[in-house]
Order: structure tokens, then sequence, then C-alpha cells
């Protein structure tokens, strides 16, 4: 059975759309590659994919090393906004590009509803 890339990427492009401050998301593979994304203009794809796989990576180690546990999802907070990284089954992660009017609590349940409808998805 093949992953329905169509789905998936339907419901990232409706969660953008949907979700106020919202301003673009990436599903990508822990190795770094691009699965669906729709991020805003001038984002390259591939570095964006990259980039989070490396994050969470560092972040796991963190959480190892601090003796944390599996690390389930970071936060980075920008200037211009926020980055959540969160790991949506074994083999994949959500980045979510929210800006700084994003309440986060409400960000984080709205990513992990996204996460529910998603994972069975991949499988």
């Amino acid at each position: 059975m093949s992953i329905d890339t169509d789905r998936l990427s339907e419901r990232v492009q409706t969660f953008v759309a949907n979700i106020r401050h919202v301003q673009g998301a990436a599903l990508v593979t822990v190795e770094g590659l691009p699965v669906v994304s729709t991020l805003p203009p001038g984002f390259n794809e591939a570095k964006t994919a990259a980039m989070a796989a490396a994050a969470i990576t560092i972040g796991d180690r963190i959480g190892q090393e601090l003796q944390r546990g599996v690390v389930q999802h970071i936060w980075v907070e920008g200037t211009n906004g926020y980055s959540i990284l969160a790991l949506c089954g074994h083999e994949t992660l959500l980045l979510v590009l929210a800006n700084l009017e994003a309440k986060q609590g409400l960000l984080t349940l709205e990513i992990r509803r996204l996460i529910e409808e998603i994972v069975p998805l991949l499988s």
C-alpha cells in the first residue's frame, strides 16, 4: 500500500489555510527529505526539510543527554515568528511556521489534531 500524498497535501494545505496565524507547513522525513509542503514564497522545500531534520536530531540528542526522554516537539521563537517541529509517526516530522500573534496553546492543540489525522495516512 502506498502513501496517499494527495490526501496528505490536501490536509496540510487545509491546515495552513484554516488555522489562524499559520503561514506554512511541511511534512518531511527524519532524513530531511520533503514529503508534502505548503510553504511561504521564497522558501526552498529541500533546504527547509533538511533543516527540520537536523533540528529534531539535535533536539533528540539534547533530550537524551539531559535525560528528558524522546523529544515530542521543538519550538523556535524568532523575531519574525515561530517554527514548530513535531514528531509525526516514526519516520516523519511536521514543521509549522506561524507568526508571533499565534497563541501557543491553541496552536499546539491544532498541531496535535493534524498529526492524529496524518499518521493513519502514512501507514
